[in-house]
């Protein structure tokens, strides 16, 4: 099966791989695709760290920002270098954003990337976008609500987050429906349906040709 062709549609996309593919062509020998995996989870970690750390200190949110740009450089990188060479809850541990707020976004983002893998598989086109949406806009705005946060903490900022984060939530449902809908007009012009012939519902001898009047057994009836 060929691979599925990458399609990169979200604003940072050219040079955000331009960026990439120099990085990569750059690493050492010894640094593998690996290797960038482990530093995307760790990143991911430190992400979920920070963000419960937050509860102790707002400084924790920069500590959380940096590891927003390693889970960025593992998560984006290893797949670059390995084409080169040939070869989320964390919010809600935050005392600013709700826990079931942040659990329902990570629900929706999970099912958009499990949408993207059915695409990949189905049209042979891996899109990671949506629409001009991708994830590294994603960790763009949530350093950017990291930052303000720190620089204008309030007594509505619990309220504002979590409104924020709910109406994030709701676009990427509303772009997750939107898709699948997409995808179903798609395949019902690729694949129309076929209507079964209509199965006659007249008796044997209706369907040879012979009447009930004239059969042997209605003359012998009568």
């Amino acid at each position: 099966m060929a691979p599925s062709k990458r399609e990169l549609t979200f604003l940072l996309a050219d040079p955000e791989r331009r960026l990439l593919r120099a990085v990569a062509a750059r690493l050492p020998a010894v640094v593998t695709p690996d290797h960038l995996t482990g530093l995307g989870v760790l990143g991911a970690l430190g992400v979920g760290a920070a963000y419960a750390l937050s509860r102790v200190s707002a400084v924790w949110l920069w500590v959380a920002s940096v590891c927003f740009v390693v889970q960025w450089l593992g998560d984006s990188l290893d797949g670059t270098l390995a084409r080169v060479r040939g070869i989320g809850v964390g919010v809600g541990l935050s005392p600013y954003v709700n826990p079931c707020v942040a659990l329902g976004v990570v629900i929706v983002y999970l099912a958009l990337s499990i949408n993207v893998y059915l695409e990949s598989n189905v049209f042979g086109v891996f899109r990671l976008a949506y629409g001009r949406l991708g994830p590294t806009e994603v960790r763009i705005i949530l350093i950017a609500a990291n930052a303000l946060a720190l620089i204008a903490p309030g007594p509505n900022l619990y309220f504002v987050a979590n409104a924020m984060l709910a109406l994030l939530g709701v676009g990427m449902m509303s772009m997750l429906v939107a898709r699948v809908a997409q995808n179903l007009s798609q395949l019902s012009r690729e694949e129309p349906y076929v209507r079964t012939p209509h199965t006659s519902h007249l008796t044997p001898t209706r369907r040879l040709g012979i009447s009930a009047s004239h059969s042997p057994m209605s003359r012998r009836a009568f």
